[in-house]
């Protein structure tokens, strides 16, 4: 039996979407590494944050780099990876996949009422749930060129798994722009 092998994978959106849970739940589904991509970060981007400060895009540029060798290295390797990094603005997209080639991004969309109730009932290390507002504002949509399928938060992250499992492998882990709801 041959096993499916899948481009680098990164599951993105906002604070509270979900994306480390449907990332490792994905990634065991799959028998593929994961890695959180806000593991990645370095130390002066965790305190920034945690202070409540935005990070730029001089902050990111570094962490994004890191990542993208990580994806990149993944797919290297034939074990296959899955990332969670909120990718939010097309540039940092394109980063990415400047480093690591083709890359599918899962993204997990909600309204903004839904993600500022779970915001609201959790704990992170650096990113309090005030940084949700500007990241929101942050978001660029996905275009037709990037790979991609939309997921909707208002359905469990096991479901959703269920819906990316599916997706990759009836078309054979082809990364047509797609929506799963």
């Amino acid at each position: 039996m041959t096993k499916t092998t899948f481009p680098p994978i990164v599951v993105m959106g906002v604070s509270g979407c979900g994306k480390s849970t449907v990332g490792s739940l994905l990634a065991r589904r799959l028998g593929l590494t994961f890695i959180d991509g806000d593991d990645l970060h370095p130390a002066a981007n965790k305190q920034k944050m945690g202070s409540g400060i935005p990070l730029d895009d001089a902050d990111r540029h570094p962490w994004l780099a890191e990542i993208g060798r990580t994806l990149r290295d993944g797919a290297g390797d034939g074990s296959g990876i899955i990332v969670a990094c909120s990718a939010l603005k097309r540039r940092y997209r394109d980063q990415l996949r400047a480093a690591a080639g083709e890359v599918l991004f899962l993204h997990l969309t909600g309204s903004a009422e839904t993600l500022t109730s779970r915001v609201a009932g959790r704990q992170h290390e650096f990113m309090p749930a005030a940084m949700l507002t500007s990241q929101l504002a942050a978001l660029e949509p996905l275009e037709s060129d990037e790979p991609h399928i939309l997921l909707d938060i208002r359905e469990s992250p096991a479901t959703l798994v269920e819906q990316v499992r599916l997706a990759l492998t009836n078309d054979g882990g082809t990364t047509a722009s797609r929506s799963v709801a």
